[in-house]
């Protein structure tokens, strides 16, 4: 995993809003990556429904949330739409970010080994350096930890 306090890895990648997303957008506000397996799956739908159940108190404290897979903007646009998220989920088809964050590795499931994306979570902060990482997540109450770890960060700033 990367460490924290290193400077958040740049990328550009698509994003739902039929743009591209670079990190360097998001300079002055906080970021909360998040890295899934993939859409539509019963723990990725637990994981993505509660970053949108709290996505409101994301942003009141000047925090943006995404979720990134390997999975293409088309099925992005649909698992977005079903479940009506209101912030950009990222498509990585090519890897590249999943590798530079360090999420794509050997995973084993029912007895067999294969490469896939180890569920993960950064907390960058307003200059994007990585404040918090949280690997091999367990998706129940995730979003509530990463919401009250920035609350927390925040507070003990002032």
């Amino acid at each position: 995993m990367l460490k924290i306090n290193s400077k958040a890895p740049a990328f550009v990648v698509p994003s739902t809003t039929n743009n591209k997303y670079s990190l360097k957008d998001s300079i002055g506000k906080y970021v909360v990556l998040y890295f899934y397996p993939k859409d539509d799956t019963p723990g990725c739908t637990i994981e993505t429904n509660d970053f949108n159940k709290l996505f409101s108190k994301f942003k009141k404290l000047d925090c943006e949330v995404y979720g990134v897979s390997k999975d293409s903007l088309k099925s992005h646009n649909k698992f977005r739409d079903k479940y009506k998220i209101k912030f950009d989920l990222l498509a990585d088809e090519e890897i590249k970010v999943l590798k530079k964050y360090e999420v794509w590795g050997k995973k084993k499931f029912m007895g067999r080994e294969f490469m896939g994306i180890i569920r993960s979570t950064y907390l960058i902060d307003k200059k994007g350096k990585i404040l918090k990482v949280w690997d091999n997540v367990k998706v129940k109450d995730h979003a509530k930890e990463v919401l009250e770890t920035l609350q927390n960060i925040i507070k003990n700033k002032k």
